[in-house]
């Protein structure tokens, strides 16, 4: 297996980390997903995480229901916080070195993100995983991933999601619906097609920085798409 890129960045959902549980982190997807990144670093690739936190709490849901958007997303980035620091115990365990860089100031459990730190952490060979998303409410963790993948100068920005590509509409309501092997950025933010948010989507455009996208369900989800290998979607310009 040869990796297509020196230095990634992955975009982790929080719901991807539930399993088959309704709520919270499945111990058994946290193994394998960090066994798969195991053997990504093992090839030399340089990593950093990005998690969301929607399976404990999605801040943008919250704040449709009344609770004030500021304070609704301060909750969720501190859920960020969690499965970042679940994801630490989980790839440490497998003897993966490890830090947590938060945009939000939690000293007592996770350094605070400072990017002349970071890439000192990549140069060590540290896998980082951001937290905290941008720190500031309004944003969500995709365009916290577009951020902090622009900061590190990433070859390529990796989007585990449920499907295995970029689709003209969503595969489970429209099962005819064309999936693409490339597309470009200037036709997902045309069309609207819903891989991430808008905001993302046109800071890695700037980035020049192309974004695979691929199920993360399935051996070696990660180790394949870093190395272009199985059924993804490439967005780029």
């Amino acid at each position: 297996m040869q990796p297509l890129y020196k230095r990634i960045l992955i975009k982790l959902s929080g719901e991807g980390l539930m399993g088959d549980r309704a709520f919270g982190m499945a111990p058994e997807v946290l193994k394998k997903i960090a066994l798969d990144i195991k053997a990504v670093h093992d090839l030399g690739v340089e990593i950093c995480i990005v998690v969301g936190g929607g399976n404990i709490f999605r801040g943008a849901k919250e704040a449709s229901e009344g609770i004030n958007r500021s304070v609704a997303d301060q909750v969720g980035m501190l859920g960020t916080v969690m499965n970042a620091l679940y994801m630490q115990d989980a790839l440490e365990k497998e003897g993966v070195p490890v830090r947590v860089m938060s945009g939000l100031n939690v000293p007592q459990v996770c350094e605070p993100y400072m990017y002349r730190k970071a890439l000192k952490h990549l140069a060590r060979g540290r896998v980082i995983i951001f937290a905290g998303g941008t720190g500031s409410p309004y944003f969500t963790t995709d365009t916290a991933a577009a951020l902090r993948a622009s900061e590190m100068q990433c070859d390529a920005l990796l989007k585990a999601t449920q499907v295995d590509g970029v689709y003209a509409a969503d595969p489970k309501k429209h099962p005819e619906a064309e999936r693409f092997g490339h597309i470009s950025y200037q036709r997902v933010l045309k069309e609207n097609l819903k891989v991430m948010d808008m905001a993302a989507f046109a800071l890695l455009d700037e980035s020049n920085i192309p974004t695979v996208v691929f199920k993360l369900a399935g051996e070696n989800a990660f180790l394949n798409a870093v190395c272009g290998k199985g059924k993804l979607t490439i967005v780029q310009n």
